[in-house]
């Protein structure tokens, strides 16, 4: 914290609220994600989107108003309203509902505009002979290009204006009459509570309930493959008992000696019956002659 108040421009204002006041609420808003999963409900389709866009709001309320409080009493040296939160949520919100259309408007808009000036200017006859590795290297850059620096305006643009509506607020404040040091304290109040054992009781008690929610609302607790993931069942391997491996190759020995003695016992009847059959042809071709 420095102890002289400092002039900002707009775009600066802007970015040193709405910046840490975005990573202030992210931590909070990944949890709710991960509650709407639990739940079966999709954070980034609706319905899920608009419960986590309900449940963001005073999430955001308390981001922007910390940060707010704390660029107005380190960096503006004036004295935070009461209600700066919430004042600049409301603002600040309908301000990128605006504006944040019209630039993806125009942004969308520019897109489309250089890709068609590209491809035309690619299709001139000096240029038709280039490779298509290259063609496309050349689209991408040159319409890239463009479509990066009027993002890159539009999000200068968009801070400008959120740095206005920050610095309309810190025009109707007065400048802070405590010292350097109350200063400090303040800040610090403001970050850290002065019954810290109740915060950390509190912070304490509402991971345990978060925890016990997601466990609550989860489906199974067990990972377990969608049921549009076919997968091939692969049986497990018997285990081998010597016992039995033994009984079932002394039935099967049995078996084959049994088969072998009927074989030959058959082979010994035919053998038999064939000189029986000779004899009689023999007969018959005599009583011919």
């Amino acid at each position: 914290m420095t102890d002289q108040p400092t002039q900002m421009s707009p775009v600066r204002l802007g970015l040193a609220v709405a910046w840490p006041a975005f990573w202030t609420g992210v931590p909070i808003k990944i949890a709710l994600a991960l509650l709407l999963l639990a739940m079966g409900q999709h954070p980034w389709e609706f319905p899920g989107l608009a419960f986590l866009l309900l449940l963001s709001i005073p999430v955001d309320i308390w981001a922007v108003g910390l940060s707010g409080r704390t660029v107005f009493l380190e960096r503006l040296g004036v004295e935070p309203p009461a209600s700066l939160g919430l004042t600049l949520w409301w603002q600040g919100a309908a301000l990128y509902a605006t504006y944040g259309s019209l630039a993806c408007f125009l942004e969308r808009q520019t897109i489309a505009g250089s890709q068609a000036v590209v491809g035309k200017i690619l299709d001139l006859e000096l240029l038709k002979a280039i490779p298509i590795a290259e063609r496309i290297s050349i689209e991408l850059t040159a319409w890239g290009s463009v479509s990066a620096v009027v993002l890159l305006a539009l999000t200068l643009g968009g801070l400008f204006l959120f740095g206005k509506l920050v610095q309309r607020q810190a025009d109707s404040g007065s400048p802070t009459t405590a010292p350097y040091e109350a200063r400090v304290h303040q800040w610090d109040l403001m970050r850290v509570p002065a019954d810290q054992p109740l915060m950390l009781t509190v912070v304490m008690a509402v991971g345990v309930a978060m925890v016990l929610l997601l466990w609550a609302v989860m489906p199974v607790t067990t990972p377990h493959p969608h049921e549009s993931y076919i997968k091939d069942e692969k049986k497990a391997a018997p285990i081998l008992k010597p016992t039995e491996v033994l009984q079932k190759a002394e039935r099967v020995l049995t078996q084959a000696e049994t088969s072998v003695q009927a074989l030959e016992a058959k082979a010994k009847t035919s053998k038999g019956k064939a000189p029986a059959a000779t004899d009689k042809k023999a007969a018959a071709k005599a009583k011919k002659a």
